[in-house]
């Protein structure tokens, strides 16, 4: 499945990062892209848009609903 997500709070190579490594500690196969730029989030993955929605929160940013 792919999704996008609108991440509030990214501003730098380390949050890019840490979104990618929380995304993969759900779904390691997950192929995750990060713009900070625009703040979107593309990931395609097998697991839930929740699952990876609240890993990302885990991480601090806030998800746009």
């Amino acid at each position: 499945m792919q999704y996008q997500f609108d991440v509030k709070g990214m501003t730098c190579g380390h949050c890019e990062r840490a979104i990618v490594h929380a995304v993969r500690k759900v779904d390691t196969e997950a192929v995750v892209k990060v713009d900070l730029s625009t703040g979107r989030v593309d990931v395609d993955s097998e697991k839930s848009r929740d699952a990876i929605a609240n890993a990302i929160r885990e991480e601090g940013y806030e998800v746009a609903a």
